[in-house]
């Protein structure tokens, strides 16, 4: 379990992206897709296409970190929206719950969306 210091947000993009960008591309988005800094301390969790894979994109004074994800069966669960771009805020619980693969959408609505901007 990756543990979240106090303070620091928990940010889904809603929108599958390409699993092979690295720090650059995930910080790209970060800042055009969600409308975030990238370098805020925050969590920023990224999913390919096929949902088995997850990249999480973290900063700290000291510089940047990438976490990778491959789920060998199932699929990470990830909200549905119509909503397109923009990220969900998650809770320290519900990330340990979406790592697992497990569903975490029904502990209890503390998600919400967030527009990018």
């Amino acid at each position: 379990m990756i543990s979240v210091p106090a303070g620091v947000r928990i940010y889904l993009a809603l929108e599958p992206c390409d699993m092979r960008k690295g720090f650059d591309g995930l910080s790209l988005m970060v800042q055009q897709s969600l409308g975030k800094d990238p370098f805020s301390g925050h969590l920023f969790l990224f999913r390919g296409k096929r949902s088995d894979r997850l990249k999480i994109l973290y900063a700290d004074a000291n510089g940047m970190a990438l976490f990778s994800k491959r789920l060998e069966k199932g699929r990470f669960v990830w909200p549905s929206t119509r909503t397109p771009g923009g990220a969900v805020v998650l809770k320290p619980a519900e990330l340990s719950l979406l790592l697992e693969g497990l569903e975490w959408r029904h502990t209890e609505p503390t998600w919400r969306p967030t527009a990018a901007g």
